[in-house]
């Protein structure tokens, strides 16, 4: 005989994954998805992805999106964290992160753009955050090619990453706000790759860049201002 053992979920309702809405999200793993990052690849516009997809990590709370947007740039970005991570190795993780907010409350309210500005300069980032009620498509546009596109003939490594603050709803998603990287632009039909942190729900995917703009307009509740977008550095210097 075979026994099937349950676990009772303290939820009415559990979820496995959502589907990306087909009108506005293109699935990076689909063909279409595969057919913009060769167009992608091809015009240069993957300069951050690789560093990025080495570190990418599903965020391990519902809430700890900007946790785990920082946590993967700040390890794709080579940052050591001068202390121990398990055992000898040395390490990012969100736990680190315990400077400007009570980790315990995020857990349940989650993280600001400001909070997450705040967290990046105690782990020595540098760093220009926007919000988009104070930025245009077209400025949106020049960050994201600077971020995304490598230098003519460069062989060096992305010293910043682009990070976005963004109302899911805008795009057609599910939820509310969210935090991710941005890995990637395709030039020729102007879409950005989004490595979304919460990869129990959804894979990374690509947006228009205008809609992934109007995504930072919303206002957030939590600060009375529109979400925005980040861009974080790093010059390899000890400080």
């Amino acid at each position: 005989t075979t026994t099937t053992t349950t676990t009772t979920s303290p939820y009415p309702r559990t979820f496995y994954r959502r589907q990306l809405p087909s009108n506005t999200c293109i699935s990076f793993s689909s063909p279409e998805g595969r057919t913009v990052f060769a167009s992608a690849m091809a015009n240069g516009g993957v300069y951050s992805f690789f560093p990025l997809i080495e570190q990418l990590q599903t965020q391990p709370e519902p809430a700890y999106c900007g946790l785990t947007t920082l946590v993967i740039v700040l390890n794709a970005l080579a940052v050591d964290p001068r202390r121990s991570w398990k055992g000898p190795w040395r390490w990012y993780e969100e736990s680190m992160l315990n400077c400007c907010v009570d980790l315990e409350e995020v857990k349940t309210k989650g993280v600001t753009i400001g909070t997450v500005a705040c967290l990046a300069k105690c782990q020595g980032l540098a760093v220009d955050a926007v919000y988009g009620s104070n930025s245009t498509v077209a400025e949106f546009r020049r960050v994201v090619k600077r971020t995304c596109t490598a230098p003519s003939a460069t062989t060096t490594q992305p010293t910043s990453f682009l990070v976005v603050s963004y109302t899911r709803k805008v795009i057609g998603q599910t939820g509310s706000g969210h935090f991710s990287p941005i890995g990637a632009y395709d030039e020729a039909s102007d879409h950005v790759l989004i490595l979304d942190t919460a990869r129990f729900k959804y894979g990374p995917h690509w947006v228009s860049l205008p809609l992934m703009f109007e995504a930072l307009l919303p206002i957030d509740p939590a600060t009375g201002k529109s979400r925005g977008y980040m861009v974080l550095g790093y010059d390899g210097s000890e400080g």
